[in-house]
C-alpha cells in the first residue's frame, strides 16, 4: 500500500494564493532597492559614506536613546537586508522562510502568515531595545539591526507548534523532522547574532510570538483578522460598486431616452400647428406634398 509522502515543498500554491512567495519577492524587492541606493552612492560620492549616512540609519533599528526619532524602524528593520553586503544572508533567510512558511501556510492558511510575520517583527523589535537596558557590554549591540530574524523565528516556532510531528521528505524514503530542521535553524540564526544580547533577546520575542499566536488560534481566536477586515474595506473603497455604477447608467439612460422622446414630440406639435396656420392663411393647397404627407401620418396616429 502506498503512502502519500510529504515533500519540503508539499503544496505550492500559485502566486495568487501564496502569501509567503509574495512576502519573499516583497523583502527581495526591498533589498534590490537598498543595493541600487548603495550604488547611485557609490557612483555620484565615490564612497558609500552618504549611504550610510542617509539611508541606513533611516530603516534600521537604532540604538534606545535614538529610538523616539526613529520608532517607524520597528516596521522597516525586519524589511531590508544591509546592501550589498549581506545578499547570502537574504538568500538564506529567504530559503528558511519559504521553508517554515510553506508548512506553516499548509497547515493554518495563508491569512496568518502576514499577521504572525508582522506582530513578531514589532515583538521583536521591542525586545531588542528593552535588552539594550541591560548594563554595560550586556545592552551593547549591532551599529545597524536589518533583517527578518524575529519574524523567521516567530515562523519557525509556529510551525512547529501547529505540527511538532512534521516531517520533510526529501525523498520517498529520506525524511527529516521538523525539529531537527528547527534545531539548524535555531544554531545559524544565535550564531549570526554575533552574541549580541539585543539580538538574542529579539529572537526570544519573534519566538514567543509564533507561539502564542498558534495557542490562540487553537482557542478559537483570530489575532489577524483586524488587518484582514480592514484591507477589505480600503479595497471596497477603492474598488468601483459595479451594481451601483450600473443603476446610475440606467437613470441616465432612461433620462436620455426620454429626452429624446419628447423632443421630437414637441417639434411635431410646433410643425403641425405652423402647417395648421398656413392653412388658415394661404389654403390646404399651399402645402407642399411633403407637408401634406406629414400632416396625413400625424393625423392617424
Amino acid at each position: 500500500m502506498n503512502r502519500k509522502k510529504k515533500s519540503i515543498f508539499p503544496y505550492i500554491p500559485g502566486y495568487d494564493n501564496n502569501t509567503v512567495l509574495k512576502l519573499i519577492f516583497f523583502i527581495s524587492g526591498a533589498y534590490i532597492i537598498l543595493a541600487v541606493s548603495w550604488a547611485i552612492s557609490m557612483i555620484v560620492y565615490t564612497s558609500a559614506d552618504n549611504y550610510n549616512t542617509y539611508f541606513v540609519p533611516f530603516i534600521s533599528l537604532p540604538h534606545l536613546s535614538d529610538f523616539p526619532g526613529h520608532w517607524w524602524t520597528l516596521f522597516t528593520h525586519a524589511i531590508f537586508h544591509y546592501a550589498p553586503g549581506s545578499f547570502m544572508e537574504l538568500i538564506s533567510n529567504m530559503l528558511w522562510l519559504y521553508c517554515f512558511g510553506s508548512v506553516l501556510q499548509m497547515l493554518v492558511g495563508k491569512k496568518q502568515i502576514v499577521p504572525i510575520f508582522l506582530y513578531s517583527i514589532l515583538a521583536g523589535g521591542v525586545f531588542y531595545l528593552l535588552a539594550q537596558m541591560l548594563p554595560g557590554e550586556l545592552g551593547k549591540c549591532p551599529q545597524y539591526m536589518l533583517g527578518p530574524r524575529a519574524g523567521l523565528m516567530a515562523i519557525c516556532v509556529a510551525a512547529i507548534t501547529v505540527s511538532p510531528q512534521y516531517r520533510f521528505y526529501l525523498t520517498e524514503t529520506f525524511r527529516v523532522h521538523i525539529l531537527v530542521v528547527a534545531g539548524i535553524f535555531a544554531v545559524l540564526m544565535i550564531m549570526g547574532t554575533g552574541f549580541y544580547l539585543p539580538v538574542i533577546a529579539m529572537l526570544l520575542g519573534g519566538g514567543l510570538v509564533g507561539f502564542g499566536y498558534i495557542k490562540l488560534l487553537q482557542a478559537g481566536y483570530r489575532p489577524g483578522e483586524w488587518m484582514y477586515s480592514i484591507g477589505n474595506k480600503l479595497e471596497s473603497i477603492a474598488t468601483p460598486n459595479e451594481q451601483a455604477i450600473n443603476r446610475k447608467q440606467n437613470v441616465r439612460r432612461n433620462i436620455v431616452l426620454n429626452s429624446m422622446q419628447e423632443k421630437p414630440t414637441a417639434t411635431k406639435e410646433k410643425r403641425i400647428d405652423a402647417l395648421l396656420d398656413k392653412i388658415n392663411l394661404k389654403g390646404y393647397n399651399s402645402l407642399s406634398a411633403e407637408e401634406r404627407e406629414f400632416l396625413s401620418r400625424a393625423g392617424s396616429e
